[in-house]
């Protein structure tokens, strides 16, 4: 089955995007859900002083128009503009290779057409943003 990778453009996939998670971990009980406002905050323009120096675009995963995979890809002009970085961040996916690898895959492809050269992640749009990665059997 293929995987077909939307780029979040309207504020119904900015919902879908923001909400993945909280279905994808409702098992999970040592996830903390961020806090929803918090996270459309940080991806609207208007709010975040981070696209005053970033760009970003972000893309959610479908499998039989399904939701199975989210990510956000970033430049923050001030910090990587020299080492040629594109930033990945809010990777989310269902257990499946094919499903990281297109959405990896989708993170290079907009960095190299915005002149990157390299990625890196899980990172956000500056320092400040939190930078983490869920790792399997972790119960610390």
């Amino acid at each position: 089955m293929s995987i077909n990778i939307v780029q979040v453009e309207s504020h119904k996939q900015l919902k879908a995007f923001v909400t993945f998670p909280l279905d994808l971990y409702k098992n999970c009980e040592n996830w903390v859900p961020a806090l929803e406002g918090d996270e459309y905050d940080t991806f609207n323009h208007e709010k975040n002083g981070a696209y005053d120096f970033c760009e970003s675009a972000c893309y959610l995963a479908y499998r039989d128009n399904e939701i199975v995979g989210r990510v956000a890809a970033i430049i923050n002009h001030k910090a990587d503009d020299d080492k040629k970085i594109v930033r990945f961040g809010w990777l989310d996916f269902v257990e499946d290779e094919e499903v990281l690898h297109a959405l990896i895959d989708t993170v290079a492809n907009w960095g190299r057409q915005h002149g990157r050269t390299e990625m890196r992640g899980p990172w956000g749009f500056t320092d400040m943003d939190k930078e983490c990665w869920a790792i399997d059997n972790f119960d610390a």
